[in-house]
């Protein structure tokens, strides 16, 4: 396991604390302030996981300000949360992994309008595995469609900083503490918390996030690929588009050369036949 070694007690052991987020300052909502950024952070919990048809069961963000520096979580300016009748059963898998029933969600609905003002005074959105929101979000706020995405899963790079794995609830825990998962607003406070964790010896993790909130990003594709090549290119984690029929993923600028290189070799026999699109800002994490 990857606990943070300031959370192992001298006798091996290790202490987890319950998170819930009480803690966080309020700030008021035309807070201004030219040394901080402010981040939506923001959760889902859906029907299903196909982002074409899965419906929003509940909504939840928080717009937070960050301060440039040092990372420091400055406060909350605004927040919403909501229940939303998909209008449909909801599958008692689903269910089972949230709470979260038909009783609960009857008779609520989203407030677009209120959705629609945190998000048009973020500087930044941020998920936790933003292809997935941002997919469902895109598709039923077009304002989403506008704003820079970014994921605190891909977008920071956990291993280098000793941990390896993704997934936010195994992180929080490796960073000493626990939540109640599966639950939108839970969620959200969780990751807020997780991304300003003040780590000795390193930047907080926000401020990757703000770093890459900038930086170009490209998209590879590995165009007419031979089927018999799938394992590899799935094994390097490119995704498969079934409509276009192609592998690919997102590089950083310093990943473009080398990935081509390696393209070139397995899936080319030498010569790379790809193709490098530049992916404008407010098209990252668009599926």
């Amino acid at each position: 396991m990857a606990f943070l070694t300031k959370l192992i007690n001298d006798n091996q052991t290790i202490e987890l604390e319950k998170f819930d987020g009480s803690h966080f300052t309020s700030l008021p909502t035309d807070y201004s302030n030219d040394h901080s950024t402010k981040i939506c952070f923001l959760d889902l919990e859906t029907t299903g996981l196909n982002t074409q048809d899965c419906k929003i069961i509940e909504f939840a963000a928080k717009l937070t300000a960050i301060d440039n520096t040092s990372g420091e979580l400055l406060g909350i300016v605004d927040e919403y949360q909501s229940f939303n009748d998909p209008e449909e059963m909801i599958d008692p898998l689903i269910t089972k992994i949230t709470g979260i029933d038909n009783n609960t969600v009857e008779g609520h609905s989203i407030d677009w309008e209120s959705v629609s003002h945190i998000l048009n005074n973020a500087d930044i959105v941020v998920a936790h595995n933003a292809q997935f929101d941002r997919a469902v979000m895109d598709r039923c706020l077009p304002l989403s469609q506008e704003q820079v995405w970014l994921c605190s899963m891909k977008d920071i790079n956990w291993m280098e900083r000793g941990l390896n794995a993704r997934g936010q609830e195994i992180l929080c825990i490796w960073h000493g503490f626990y939540y109640d998962s599966h639950r939108a607003m839970f969620d959200v406070d969780a990751l807020i918390h997780l991304v300003t964790y003040n780590v000795e010896g390193l930047n907080n993790a926000v401020l990757e996030l703000l770093i890459n909130a900038t930086k170009p990003t490209y998209k590879i594709i590995a165009l007419n690929s031979d089927f018999d090549k799938k394992d590899l290119l799935k094994a390097r984690r490119y995704i498969w588009n079934a409509p276009k029929r192609y592998w690919w993923k997102n590089l950083t600028s310093e990943e473009v050369d080398n990935e081509k290189e390696w393209m070139a070799s397995h899936i080319y026999n030498g010569d790379f036949q790809g193709r490098i699109d530049e992916i404008a800002l407010t098209d990252k994490h668009k599926f």
